[in-house]
Formats: structure tokens, sequence, C-alpha cells
């Protein structure tokens, strides 16, 4: 269903992606301390490892070249001499934590879900990201079923990178494609061509890999209708399991030049955006793919889609996961931990992250501690974006501000995007583009204290 431009027009502000609540600019971290996060993750790892597992994440920051497009917390080197002293550090602070939780709990770490993120995971060579898995597995199980992924870049992800992670466990991996015009990658300074692609992508089915994903971006400078035809018409040779299709965020004014390899009108916006967003969207449906929460296609024989038909899927700093693991320990630079009841961000500048490390300090620059109305608020987002309902029925599910709440959603119900009732609320294959205008209804953070418009990308 396409959304109508007057929809566009009215609900494109913006707003909070939502891979947490309280969003990160509404921390209180004038009331935070690493012990106060040190306790929630205690308590979070005593409730769920035995049973869930628990979730990890290792962001791996370097990459040869600048991508104009990215907003990740990076550093650009050809120098790969840097690869042993950052392993040496990741697993340095994940010994810290298996400290700490050996001296308040008598568990192993069980890890069900592990993501390497970026930077380019594939700048480490096979053999140090293999030292690097041995590391880790030496202080932490496999969980049954779990699920492991990882961020290749297909200009240099070799076979011997995808086969080191296949055999410490690895099925899933996602491809940064982005858009396959040449005058697209120029711009924004990421130039692969589809034959890169097709490479890696049936080297990793020939391994064993049984989630390959894509991922696109919609909204990039010079991008049209059939320039996003013409990609999508590639991807369709190769048919991976899943596809991310993402709204390029604009944001040059947080990361200084490293998004400015164009100019502000060579991007499409407002309605010729979303224009290329249906676009993408009408031919996925064709291909035989489902929408899973925001952003997210998958085939119906993906894990991704399975949890979603099965009410599990979950969001966090991670993006959507097909694992509900309550805990999520995050190691390396600028990385964000979730306890559930709390949040840590360690240091984001790299030099800072290794000192403190090499110190044995906890390398946490900042944090957000939940209250239970925070808590109640995160179950609500959560469900609204995993979901795309919610529900208030119990005493456990209410907040006082909630008549106010339902309130600020008459607007939306009454353009057709959710259904309220006196239970909760569901929404519409209308409202699916706006749900995070939805969400935003439930942000009492952010109504309490309207931001800088600049610290969020727009939501449509």
């Amino acid at each position: 269903m396409h959304a109508p431009k007057h929809l566009v027009d009215k609900y494109n502000i913006a707003g909070p992606r939502y891979t947490s609540y309280p969003t990160v600019p509404y921390w209180q971290e004038h009331s935070f301390s690493t012990a106060q996060y040190l306790d929630t993750l205690v308590r979070s790892f005593n409730e769920s490892n035995a049973t869930d597992g628990i979730s990890l994440y290792l962001h791996l920051p370097f990459c040869e070249s600048l991508c104009t497009f990215c907003a990740c917390n990076k550093r650009i080197t050809k120098n790969h001499g840097v690869e042993t002293g950052y392993i040496n550090a990741l697993l340095a602070e994940w010994r810290m934590y298996v400290d700490y939780l050996a001296q308040h709990s008598a568990q192993r770490p069980r890890i069900r879900e592990l993501h390497l993120g970026g930077g380019t995971p594939t700048f480490f060579s096979p053999a140090n990201l293999a030292l690097l898995m041995d590391g880790i597995f030496a202080h932490a199980d496999r969980a049954e079923h779990h699920e492991f992924g990882f961020e290749g870049h297909p200009n240099n992800t070799t076979p011997e990178h995808l086969q080191v992670l296949f055999d410490a466990g690895f099925r899933r991996v996602s491809f940064g494609v982005q858009d396959y015009d040449v005058r697209v990658q120029t711009a924004i300074h990421r130039i692969q061509p589809f034959e890169h692609v097709a490479r890696v992508h049936e080297a990793a089915k020939q391994i064993g890999y049984t989630s390959i994903s894509h991922d696109l971006v919609f909204g990039l400078p010079h991008q049209t209708i059939e320039t996003m035809r013409h990609t999508i018409s590639q991807t369709a040779q190769l048919s991976p399991d899943r596809l991310a299709f993402y709204s390029y965020a604009h944001v040059p004014w947080l990361k200084g030049n490293g998004q400015r390899g164009f100019d502000d009108a060579d991007l499409p916006s407002g309605t010729a955006k979303r224009a290329l967003y249906e676009t993408g969207k009408a031919m996925f449906d064709e291909m035989g793919y489902v929408e899973v929460g925001m952003d997210h296609f998958a085939r119906p024989t993906d894990t991704l889609y399975m949890a979603q038909a099965q009410g599990r899927l979950h969001r966090n700093f991670m993006g959507y996961t097909e694992t509900n693991t309550r805990l999520m320990v995050s190691l390396g630079v600028s990385s964000i931990a979730d306890s559930w009841y709390g949040f840590a961000q360690n240091e984001k500048n790299l030099d800072d992250y290794l000192a403190k490390v090499q110190a044995n300090q906890w390398p946490i620059q900042r944090g957000h501690i939940l209250t239970d109305v925070d808590l109640i608020i995160r179950t609500h987002i959560l469900n609204i974006m995993c979901r795309m309902k919610t529900d208030w029925s119990l005493a456990s599910q209410q907040f006082e501000d909630l008549p106010q709440t339902i309130e600020r959603l008459k607007p939306m119900q009454d353009d057709g995007l959710l259904h309220v009732s006196p239970n909760g609320l569901e929404v519409t294959e209308l409202g699916r583009p706006f749900i995070r205008n939805i969400a935003m209804a439930f942000d009492l953070r952010l109504l309490e204290k309207q931001p800088d418009t600049r610290l969020f990308s727009m939501t449509i």
C-alpha cells in the first residue's frame, strides 16, 4: 500500500529509530554510574543466561576507505598492524566481564546471539578473526540454536573469511550493497561492481551459510526510480534470503565531513524519497519477500520472518533480531551494551578506549539506568516496532500518562494509521511506514523536552 503524499508531508518529521528507549540523547547521564550498570548486568545475567542465553556484539571499527554515506564509528587506515592490538583489547574487555560475572554467578556465559559489526569486520584477517573467536569461546559456551552473524564488505570478504567464521558457528552474513549505479557509488565513495557481490554471495552459499542478506539504501544522492529498479533487478538475480532497505539518514553535522561527498541538491527528499521506498517494496513483494518490522524484508523460509510470525522478533542496538535475549554485552570502541534495565556506552574515541582497557579499567563512558516507567514505555515501543501492536489491559502495562498518550494517538487513528481499543492498539497496513511516529506518542522523555531536530533523521 502506497503512503499518500498528504500523510508523508504531515508525518515526515525528525524522530528516533528506537533501537532503545530512552533514546541516547535522553539518557540521564548525570545520575549514571558504572557500578549501577554492573548491578543491572548481574541481575539480567542471572535471570536469562541459563534459559535464553545472552547476546554479544563486537564492534570492529577499521575501514580502508571512507564511505561518505556512513554514520558509524570508524577509523580509516590501511595499516593492518592495528588488528592485533585491537583484538587483544576486545579479549581483555571480555575477560573483565567474564571475571565480574564469575564473582556474582556460578553460571558460565552461554552466547545465543553474536554479531560482528563495524567499521568493516572483514578488514581483519581470517587468522585474526579465528583468534578472536577462540578467545571469546575460551570463556563461554555456544547456546543451542545460536544465531551468529557478521557484516561483510563485498570487496574484501574472502572465502577464507567465510570459512573461518562458519567454522566458529556463523550461519548468517549481510553484505553492504547500497546501490549498483556507478554515479551513486561514486558519490558515496563505495565502488563495488555486481560481480564482486555475486562472487562473495555464491561463496557464502557454497560454504553453507543459511541466511544471506543484502543491505540496500534509498535516499542516496543521484538515486532515481530507474536506478533503484536496476539495483533491485540485479539483487533479484542472487535471491538473498533477506534484505535490509534502509533510509539514508543525512546527518553530516553529527559526523563532520564524513557524509559530505555530494551536495544536498543531489539528494531525493520528501515524496521523491518515499517513492524510492515504494518502488523497492513493490518489487520485493513481487520477488516473494515479506516485510518484517521496519526496513527489513525476508523470505518466508528465513529465521527473521519466522521470528515475526511466532511473535519472537526483537529490536536492540543490533537492529532487528530473531532472538529475544535481555542481556547484550557489547565490546569495543563506542559499542552500547543493554542489560534491559540499563544501557552503557564505551568510549567513542579509539585511543581513549584502548588506554582504559590496557589499564584494566571499565571503558564505559556514559549510560542510563531505566526507571519503572521507562521499562513500561520501553515495552510498548518495542511491541510497536516488532509486532505492530501493543496492549495495556493489565495494570503492569499502564502508566500515569496513558490517557494523554491515547489522546495523542487519535489524529493517527483518524488518518487510518492504527486502531485504538480500550485495551491496546494495532497498526494498520497504511500505518506501517509511520511506526516511528506512532512510537513517538509514547516517548515521554521526548515529549518532556523537544530535541534539536538535527539529533534525529526524518521518520519517512
